[in-house]
């Protein structure tokens, strides 16, 4: 098995992180610095990432969690503010993140320690939709709908064809759902910017097929087999 995906299933980081590590030395197979990206990890192997004995049989786990705002999507926080980790810190595995939220974005966040998952869920070749539901500000025209729908320049970068559909609106505000599948940094709220209708509040409620329904915020829920196959399978 090659390294990047032994480090991965043993649930330490995606295979992209882990070539990362691997090129700035944190990677030893028994006892000696890793110098070979593509090196095949055979039978009897010990690697260790960080110092660390690992091993790609470790208890998988794969949950959902509804993000509050103002929680930062990360492992940690230089600034000791309150993170993803705290919602499953009664979890003994150590999970990371799959993708991210903004500090001000609430909604579903998959957390798992199958960095092979997170690898294929993140990658952008396999478009898994990301449903969001936004309240902005102003009145969204049809018009403006299928603009969004259609793709729109978020500054240098077109995106890709979304599913656009308005809830319900007043003189002041609309509702509206959109469905994306790139993963842009802060692209919903560029993207209604662009169309002239700021986000006022934004909360993901679906990936893929996995709905956040009744998740309390700040709290989880383990996935189903189901759900887990379709993100190995997405």
């Amino acid at each position: 098995m090659r390294i990047n995906k032994y480090i991965a299933q043993a649930g330490i980081a995606s295979r992209r992180k882990a070539d990362e590590l691997i090129a700035n030395g944190n990677v030893k197979v028994n006892g000696a610095v890793l110098k070979e990206p593509g090196y095949d990890v055979q039978e009897g192997d010990k690697v260790y990432v960080n110092g660390r004995l690992i091993s790609d049989k470790q208890k998988l786990v794969y949950v959902l969690i509804n993000k509050p705002m103002g929680m930062i999507t990360s492992a940690s926080d230089d600034k000791e503010r309150t993170t993803v980790m705290d919602i499953v810190k009664d979890i003994d595995e150590r999970l990371f993140p799959v993708g991210r939220l903004d500090y001000n974005t609430t909604g579903a966040l998959i957390m798992t320690n199958d960095g092979e998952l997170t690898y294929r869920v993140t990658h952008p070749k396999h478009e898994l939709e990301k449903t969001y539901r936004a309240l902005v500000k102003g009145v969204l025209s049809d018009e403006k709908a299928r603009k969004l729908a259609r793709g729109v320049d978020i500054g240098g970068y077109v995106t890709s064809r979304a599913k656009v559909k308005i809830i319900k609106g007043t003189r002041t505000s609309t509702l509206v759902e959109i469905t994306i599948h790139e993963g842009k940094n802060r692209q919903v709220r560029k993207m209604f910017k662009a169309v002239g209708n700021p986000v006022q509040e934004l909360e993901r409620i679906a990936i893929g097929r996995i709905r956040l329904g009744h998740l309390r915020p700040g709290h989880y829920r383990k996935l189903t087999r189901e759900e887990i196959e379709e993100l190995k399978n997405c």
